[in-house]
């Protein structure tokens, strides 16, 4: 597989032995698989003996497809017999390039019924099947090239890593190229992907024959990038920002690490790559794509100028008007775009436009978009999320309920699929409408399944109940009645060993620091019985809180915390030492 060498020593031979045709035929070979393509073509005319014609053509068809020049490639196919059954494989790789995919799949499997069974036929045709969206037909293709590279490689260890064996690479070997599992296995997992299985869409990738990182293909390094971009962002940007310095990538790497830079808020570092970058612009951006991304990263610009007062004063009631108008010229744009792109390109960019004034905690503004937008989204989750978090956010709690419950409902035999915000705004909604016996059976269905969970993974921490609890105990606080809320927050981290995480401590000291500010000003009074309940509640923070984060390192961002100050056991300690001070007690 070290191509280039191969090259060199095939050179060589064709040197020594002029008249030996395989050679300067595998000389030629050696440079197309090496990349270099120029070179390959000017060695494939070399064979001009009367029987390396046929393989000189194919030669130079497959390059001229690499270089992505289809209808040179046609043409030199179309020199062959018509029933020769590589001209009838590759006619069928051009239709796919073409978006001809039905009729890419008749030529693959005519293909098949001569050539035999081959793991990148199949794959093709698994690929034909999944542009077609049939993944039930994919899949189906794409296992059975698992099963025969488990039954006939079995030293190829596929999906022994997904069992925590620890096994060695087993290199890129021409046995592992031949048998078509890294292309497979990356297909399956864009389709568990689309279908929104992402653990299933993980295992695919760890189900892999092991390889190191340094031996790994672009595509698979893409896809581990982008699937475990929620748990290893770091990681997953500086592979994306690898990939886009190498001769050859993906097409999406460019358009993902720009909409993930946006998606973080690293709206400069973004602004940065579009700008490097421009000779990709117009290669692997969409017009659609560009544009969306040119008002995002303008709409961030203008707001950091205004926070700066970097902006002359004539400026400033417009610059977000600006934006505003820039991205509904946008959507206009998407609406031609075709039925099947057109409802993911206008959500992205109809969210993006209500993002500025939700930013500018104008919600009014942010529910007008909404409405404005019913005719096209009405009957997408995604758009009646965000309608029923602009409605909570502005206490129309009996309306946020009609977006709420549909979407809970759907999901309702797997509750925990729904995010613990979404049930959290749920219940408030139901108490706040004197709902209390909803509020009751759903906090019940949620402790069901979470208590279900921990019987079959004792280990395994949910936090659901813990976050429907924490917004309710919060809510009661902001009300004023710290009595029953504090008890209530104090509740949901219960056990401590589950419940006490980052996120669940961020929101529980809220609830404390806004009680002790309440305290110091004498606008609170709490029970004995209470403060003593706090106390030992911030004790026991401190036992679990250990080795439990204060603060989430941010992807390419260092934690500017003392590293022995960074832990829930620290803060609980200072909140502690608070609440003696308040209270007027000895520590």
């Amino acid at each position: 597989q070290d191509f280039a060498n191969a090259a060199e020593c095939y050179e060589q031979l064709t040197q020594l032995h002029p008249e030996v045709e395989e050679y300067k035929l595998y000389y030629a070979q050696s440079l197309y698989k090496a990349g270099a393509y120029p070179e390959a073509t000017k060695a494939s005319f070399a064979l001009d003996n009367q029987g390396s014609h046929t393989k000189m053509v194919k030669l130079q068809a497959s390059i001229k497809y690499c270089e992505e020049d289809y209808s040179a490639a046609k043409s030199l196919l179309e020199q062959l017999p018509p029933d020769d059954p590589d001209y009838v494989y590759n006619m069928g790789c051009l239709l796919y390039q073409e978006g001809k995919y039905e009729e890419a799949c008749k030529k693959f499997m005519s293909a098949m019924q001569v050539l035999g069974y081959m793991p990148a036929l199949s794959y093709n045709i698994a690929l034909t099947y999944y542009s077609l969206k049939n993944h039930s037909q994919a899949l189906k293709y794409i296992e059975e090239i698992i099963d025969r590279g488990i039954r006939e490689h079995p030293e190829l260890s596929i999906g022994m890593t997904t069992e925590g064996i620890d096994i060695h690479s087993v290199g890129n070997t021409l046995v592992l190229h031949q048998s078509a599992l890294i292309e497979a296995f990356n297909l399956k997992a864009a389709i568990e992907y689309e279908l929104k299985k992402l653990k299933t869409a993980q295992e695919a990738l760890t189900d892999m024959p092991p390889r190191s990182d340094e031996e790994l293909d672009p595509v698979t390094l893409h896809n581990q990038a982008l699937l475990n971009m929620d748990t290893k962002p770091s990681e997953g940007f500086e592979k994306l920002a690898f990939l886009l310095h190498q001769p050859s990538f993906p097409p999406v790497t460019f358009g993902n690490l720009l909409l993930l830079y946006c998606k973080h808020e690293y709206f400069d570092l973004a602004a940065d790559i579009l700008a490097e970058n421009a000779h990709l612009t117009y290669k692997f951006l969409s017009p659609y794509m560009y544009e969306f991304l040119d008002a995002l990263l303008t709409c961030q610009t203008l707001i950091a100028a205004l926070k700066t007062g970097s902006w002359a004063v004539p400026y400033k009631p417009s610059c977000p008007r600006d934006i505003h108008l820039k991205l509904k010229t946008h959507l206009s744009s998407v609406r031609n775009c075709s039925q099947i792109s057109f409802c993911f390109l206008y959500i992205v960019v109809l969210m993006a436009q209500a993002k500025i004034y939700w930013n500018r905690d104008n919600f009014q503004m942010v529910e007008k978009i909404f409405r404005k937008s019913v005719e096209y989204c009405n009957d997408n989750d995604t758009w009646k999320l965000n309608v029923a978090h602009v409605l909570f956010m502005q206490n129309k709690y009996k309306e946020a309920i009609s977006f709420y419950e549909p979407i809970v409902k759907k999901h309702y035999n797997n509750i925990l699929n729904v995010s613990a915000v979404v049930l959290a705004n749920l219940c408030v909604s139901y108490i706040m409408t004197s709902q209390n016996e909803e509020a009751e059976e759903l906090m019940k269905k949620i402790e069901k399944e979470e208590e279900q969970i921990s019987y079959d993974d004792p280990d395994k921490k949910v936090f659901h109940l813990c976050i429907v609890n924490l917004v309710i105990g919060t809510l009661y606080c902001a009300k004023g009645n710290y009595d029953f809320g504090i008890s209530r927050v104090i509740k949901s981290l219960e056990p401590y060993n589950k419940k006490l995480g980052t996120d669940t401590w961020f929101y529980a000291k809220r609830c404390f620091l806004s009680l002790l500010e309440n305290m110091s000003k004498h606008m609170v009074m709490l029970r004995d019985t209470v403060v003593q309940e706090c106390i030992q509640f911030l004790e026991h923070c401190e036992v679990y809180g250990k080795e439990v984060p204060a603060i989430i390192e941010q992807p390419l961002e260092e934690v500017r915390v003392h590293i022995g100050k960074n832990t829930v056991t620290y803060e609980a300690r200072l909140l502690k030492a608070l609440f003696y001070e308040v209270i007027g007690w000895d520590k």
